[in-house]
């Protein structure tokens, strides 16, 4: 019967009519091997029923049982965990490389069936969240008619604190950052549905400084785009030029100041995504040095790389907004050192610059894809600085070219880890893990995942690839040169005081169409982050702000400080934009 089968499915004939008699001995082989993996899975389940009564009896017996006095311990509830099957841990067996036999299996199944009963526990108890204070409707999707740039992804109405530091300011949030009881969806089918039940740590601070939130920002598809088309909802429009591009990720935090629908917005910022957007919106950006603005509850990307800092008119407003969100949170963001200082950082703002020494990063002009215009405007920005008593100099950081390399490293593999595999909250670490958010990240990748974008998709696949064929080693060796990239920028701050190039090397270019191919994704999408990435992989402060038009489009100066020394920072960018508002 076996040899008939194999003859009426794989017989074929030579040139001579004879039967093939190689074809016919590897289908034999393989109809061997079949009947040989048949034979053992049966005598598995045979040997299984047997030692699986033995350890599930005993529950059944507690559980189902029906003594006179039933106890609320006693009656049925659901397993918080299922105890896999046999056939998913050889699948399971198979990926790791690993030989077992199958009364190993068993045995081990039988160990994780009373290990199951430790996460019943686990679901049963209540879990800490940061604090939902002031009351709040889901609110509602925009019409298009009120939505004209697509930058708000949700609106809302979110009062706080009826005195303090924001009072009176309208606040826009970024779409990856968690508002209890306002929809979420960071730009992403993957989350789309998800409704928190906490706020940010970073949120409950704007309100209790007086913030007014009106609303949640469109973002790019989990935030991993420089451009602004990758948003599910629509592409967010540049506020000078509707067809050219706002910039990524927080591209609607950036479009919604320039366009005046709100004071102060919030965004992220991984690889550039509060500083790029908003030099192509002619804002003001600050991504703060690394750890100084916690990161708790927000979505990350890679837990070495997460900013979060204001997107504003002007620098004044930065720098509040910075007082307000600023300081550490109590152990629950890893992010955070344990001790360090907040600052008045509008005190610190001046109109001059005495003693203030600015370096032009040569690295950062003239590089592949710049623009002689953005190069031109945004070093004679620099230069006007000695007007009001800095001494600007041109100096060579030659291992400010590496940063993109590192950057890759870590982000594409770390990305994958922490932001897909690790459904947005990784491990490891000790700290707040936002699990609700967990939960809805391991369902849309479930279910959703061939709608991700092009970008996303290539990111998984190449993160996960990189950790199968190398296991780590190119983003731990990234992570350790990362160190010496620090040290080169430091000792370059021993003698300068701000770091200046163009945040992008190019104006913002148009939106594309529909006939897009994959490729032109990848480079439009990854293309803008050349002088913002190094500073994430650092963890320096650095702040764009914009130095002028050019064919009717914005082009910014970033500049980038010693670490926790915003107040530095802040103030040659404030002497800047009051100079560049007198020269106008």
């Amino acid at each position: 019967m076996i040899f008939t089968c194999i003859s009426a499915k794989t017989r074929t004939l030579n040139e001579h009519g004879q039967v093939n008699t190689d074809k016919l001995t590897l289908a034999v082989r393989s109809v061997r091997t079949r009947l040989l993996e048949a034979t053992k899975m049966i005598r598995l389940l045979q040997q299984g029923r047997t030692s699986l009564q033995m350890s599930i009896t005993p529950i059944y017996a507690r559980c189902c049982s029906t003594p006179s006095n039933v106890g609320q311990q006693d009656i049925y509830k659901a397993p918080a965990v299922r105890v896999p099957t046999v056939s998913k841990l050889m699948k399971i067996a198979d990926k790791f490389n690993m030989d077992a036999t199958a009364d190993e299996l068993l045995q081990y199944r039988d160990f994780m069936a009373s290990s199951c009963k430790a996460f019943d526990v686990v679901d049963s108890l209540p879990e800490p969240l940061p604090p939902v204070k002031y009351p709040r409707t889901p609110g509602y999707r925009p019409r298009p008619e009120e939505n004209k740039l697509n930058a708000w992804y949700w609106r809302c109405d979110i009062k706080g604190a009826d005195t303090g530091k924001l009072a009176g300011k309208t606040i826009a949030i970024k779409d990856n950052i968690p508002v209890a009881g306002v929809p979420m969806m960071n730009g992403s089918y993957i989350l789309e549905g998800y409704v928190p039940e906490f706020d940010a740590t970073i949120v409950t601070r704007i309100l209790d400084a007086g913030g007014h939130i009106i609303g949640k920002t469109s973002a790019e598809d989990l935030c991993f785009s420089g451009n602004s088309f990758t948003c599910v909802k629509g592409a967010i429009r540049n506020p000078y030029k509707t067809d050219h591009s706002a910039g990524g990720s927080s591209s609607g935090s950036s479009a919604l100041i320039a366009s005046g629908d709100v004071d102060m917005a919030i965004g992220g910022d991984q690889g550039g995504s509060v500083r790029e957007p908003s030099t192509w919106c002619g804002v003001v950006a600050l991504k703060p040095t690394f750890g100084l603005v916690p990161y708790t509850g927000i979505l990350p990307i890679e837990l070495t790389l997460d900013h979060t800092g204001p997107i504003t008119k002007n620098v004044y407003d930065a720098a509040l907004m910075l007082e307000v969100i600023a300081g550490y949170d109590n152990g629950l963001d890893p992010r955070q050192p344990e001790k360090f200082e907040v600052h008045e950082y509008t005190a610190a703002l001046e109109t001059k610059l005495p003693g203030i020494r600015v370096g032009i990063v040569k690295e950062g002009f003239g590089q592949q894809n710049s623009e002689e215009d953005v190069d031109r405007m945004v070093k004679n920005a620099a230069l006007q600085m000695t007007t009001v008593g800095a001494e600007v100099d041109e100096i060579s950081i030659p291992e400010h070219t590496l940063g993109n390399a590192l950057f890759a490293a870590i982000a594409f593999e770390g990305g994958a880890d922490m932001m897909m595999k690790g459904c947005g909250a990784g491990s490891q670490y000790r700290g707040f893990y936002p699990s609700s958010t967990v939960n809805a990240l391991h369902r849309g990748y479930r279910t959703r995942i061939n709608d991700m974008s092009h970008i996303l998709k290539a990111i998984l696949l190449f993160g996960d690839y990189l950790k199968q064929e190398y296991g780590g080693y190119f983003y731990a060796k990234a992570q350790n040169i990362s160190l010496d990239l620090t040290k080169a920028f430091d000792k370059t701050f021993e003698d300068y005081d701000v770091l200046v190039m163009p945040t992008i090397p190019f104006k913002a270019p148009k939106l594309p169409t529909q006939d897009i191919t994959i490729p032109d994704i990848f480079e439009t999408g990854l293309n803008t982050i050349t002088n913002t990435a190094p500073y994430n992989v650092t963890g320096h402060p650095a702040l764009t702000i914009n130095t002028g038009f050019s064919d009717g489009l914005p082009v910014g100066m970033m500049m980038v400080g010693r670490k926790f020394d915003e107040s530095t920072l802040l103030k040659v960018a404030y002497a800047y934009e009051k100079l560049r508002d007198q020269i106008e």
